[in-house]
């Protein structure tokens, strides 16, 4: 077999933006996540609104007004 043909699988660590951090192994150098197992809504329980493409502000530019914003729905119409 050819030497060298394959990359090096080493133990890095993943970074989440909540500031979690753990140990894994691959071949890249580094991981960094925007969420985690300890920050995600589905674990946590705590609804949580994640948007890292800025489909929100689009939508609100769109259509004005703060639809997602805290109130009775009867408010907001």
């Amino acid at each position: 077999m050819k030497d060298n043909t394959h990359p090096k699988y080493e133990q890095l660590e993943v970074r989440c933006a909540c500031g979690n951090k753990f140990t894994t192994r691959s071949t890249i150098k580094q991981i960094a996540v925007d969420i985690c197992g300890s920050c995600h809504p589905f674990y946590t329980g705590k609804q949580k609104f994640v948007d890292s493409a800025g489909r929100v502000e689009k939508f609100q530019r769109k259509f004005g007004g703060d639809y997602f914003g805290k109130g009775n729905k009867a408010e907001n119409k």
